[in-house]
């Protein structure tokens, strides 16, 4: 990536909203001018009202200062909103892209990122962004304008208090540089720590189960707190560094007060001075030293801002490993492997060994194998959830590489091996594979996928709210649903991965049937562990340590595949007896 500053390539997403931008520094002028303007009127309140007892004068000095503290103030409100308006916005427009990125990411990027990191850059990472955009708007203008000002402002009431901030202004600036210089680092370290907490509590919330049967909630607890704690540790940190700036800042401060009122003295026992002109110095030394100290508060904010901005970088500039192409076929057509190896990223050893195979259009092809073999991996290839290491994978001919992604996936539907369920209704959830199903669609679909009947029981039927991630459902209502989500879509290729492993046999023969009578000439691949759920498939591929040891019918393979037999015995009565 080029040197260019992370930060500045994420404020493109303020550019729509420049209008809001620009208005609210506008309108901050106004609030910083009634703010200088504050103690030059008090000079002359107390000079000319005060001390000559001049009623009238302190009535009419007292109106004009109310007058401009609302005009400010007005000021001051606008700046606030149009602030608003372009930080909130930028911040929206930047989560839509994050995510939309993150959604784009591939499978081992993912994995790669960590699904609680992707949560804290969506959430913590761009609020960070937001505060440093609204932070740059308003405070930048105001601390800029209130520097300046407030020392052109002083030096207007006598040139020798400009000694006071010779003295004052270089101490705060180097106090500031060696704090923040030793605690800009520290604040990536922070966002990475939060990123380990939230993979912690992710892992936790939804293993709760497996938490709780396994009775390992005093550990999990522990490694919640150990994450917590060097969280807290990272935190603390920072906040002791920072906590030195405001005492050393406020000490020069009010030693500057203090030389203001002897200089100031000075000058009054010499009858060059009037109290007035005193206390309207004290007051601009104020605003001067703390929009030094409002620009400390800022460059944290730059800080912070910064290192959100490398890690949301970080995502916006990863491509997909898996990259689109742009064939967009009408029908699939035959699915052939040809000599294909596959390892995951980050592992040397081939999962997929040199592995040719046929799927004819329309045909029912079961994937047998050990854990282990290679099913899963074999129709991820399919869809491109992962793309092969060597040989070919090829569809209708054509290379599944030149394929556009969302026709590709438009055409097939998958059920995984874990059903994963989404908030909402069991309509919506079903509709997931088809957004504009009718509700006779939906129930058509629930009833090829043997749903129908626990769905109707239910407190609302299609209607019933599905607890998070289908917790109210047991394993085989889960896995109905999710293939009357796959079947509502009426795919070219459907393919069941161990997905019917819950049901019984009973219940998965129906199931089977309605798949063969509602969706004649669908390819149909399933990744089975039981015989019994693939005997009246076309043809059984069997698999052994990612290799294709065998491929025929049921009968063929009893006849022909030792691998096929070993299974099928150590799967029957016979099979047990024997071993018995």
């Amino acid at each position: 990536m080029n040197k260019k500053s992370k930060t500045g390539s994420l404020l493109r997403y303020l550019k729509p909203y420049w209008f809001w931008a620009v208005l609210s520094p506008l309108t901050m002028i106004g609030e910083v001018l009634a703010d200088l303007l504050q103690p030059k009127f008090m000079e002359s309140l107390v000079n000319d009202g005060v001390l000559k007892g001049d009623q009238q004068f302190l009535l009419h000095t007292g109106l004009q200062m109310l007058l401009i503290v609302l005009l400010g103030g007005l000021s001051g409100a606008s700046c606030s909103i149009f602030a608003s308006l372009a930080s909130q916005n930028f911040a929206c427009d930047l989560r839509k892209d994050v995510f939309k990125s993150a959604m784009n990411l591939s499978f081992q990027q993912t994995d790669r990122f960590t699904t609680g990191s992707l949560i804290t850059r969506m959430t913590n990472d761009i609020t960070q962004m937001q505060n440093f955009v609204e932070q740059c708007i308003r405070m930048f203008v105001r601390s800029g304008m209130m520097f300046v000002g407030g020392i052109v402002m002083m030096l207007s009431l006598n040139h020798r208090f400009g000694l006071i901030l010779l003295c004052s202004l270089p101490i705060q600036l180097i106090a500031m540089t060696l704090v923040l210089k030793k605690a800009n680092p520290l604040y990536g370290m922070v966002q990475q720590r939060l990123d380990t907490v939230n993979n912690v509590m992710q892992e936790n919330v939804n293993g709760a189960r497996m938490v709780k049967a396994y009775v390992q909630e005093e550990r999990e607890t522990r490694r919640f707190t150990d994450a917590n704690t060097a969280l807290t540790d990272a935190n603390l940190k920072v906040a002791f560094i920072i906590a030195r700036l405001s005492p050393i800042l406020s000490i020069v401060m009010n030693f500057s007060v203090v030389g203001i009122l002897y200089l100031g003295g000075l000058q009054t026992l010499a009858g060059a001075m009037e109290v007035g002109t005193i206390m309207a110095a004290i007051d601009y030394n104020t605003r001067i030293l703390h929009s030094v100290m409002m620009v400390s508060m800022m460059f944290q904010s730059i800080a912070r801002g910064q290192a959100s901005g490398k890690r949301l970088n970080e995502v916006l500039s990863t491509h997909p490993a898996v990259e689109d192409g742009t064939y967009a076929p009408e029908k699939l057509g035959e699915i052939t492997f040809d000599r294909v190896s596959f390892h995951y990223p980050g592992f040397a050893r081939p999962v997929l060994k040199n592995l040719s195979l046929t799927i004819r259009p329309g045909e029912s092809l079961a994937v047998l194998g050990a854990t282990g073999s290679g099913k899963s991996s074999l129709i991820h290839l399919i869809p491109r959830f992962y793309d092969v290491c060597e040989g070919e994978l090829r569809i209708g001919g054509s290379s599944v590489r030149e394929f556009d992604l969302t026709t590709l996936r438009n055409k097939i539907a998958v059920v995984l091996q874990k059903s994963e369920l989404f908030s909402g209704s069991v309509a919506e959830n079903i509709r997931w594979g088809k957004p504009d199903a009718t509700d006779a669609e939906v129930r058509r679909a629930a009833e090829i996928a043997q749903a129908a009947e626990f769905i109707e029981k239910m407190p609302d039927g299609y209607d019933t709210v599905i607890a998070e991630k289908g917790a109210s459902l047991s394993g085989g209502q889960k896995q109905r649903l999710s293939i009357a989500r796959a079947v509502i879509r009426k795919p070219e290729l459907l393919i069941l991965d161990d997905s019917t492993s819950a049901l019984d046999l009973a219940t998965e023969g129906k199931l089977r049937q309605a798949i063969r009578r509602e969706m004649a000439g669908t390819t149909l691949i399933t990744v089975a562990q039981r015989i019994a759920s693939v005997l009246d498939c076309d043809r059984i591929a069997v698999l052994e340590d990612g290799a294709l040891a065998a491929i025929g019918s049921h009968d063929e393979l009893m006849k022909t595949s030792p691998v096929y037999q070993e299974i099928y015995q150590s799967q029957t009565k016979e099979g047990e007896a024997s071993h018995g």
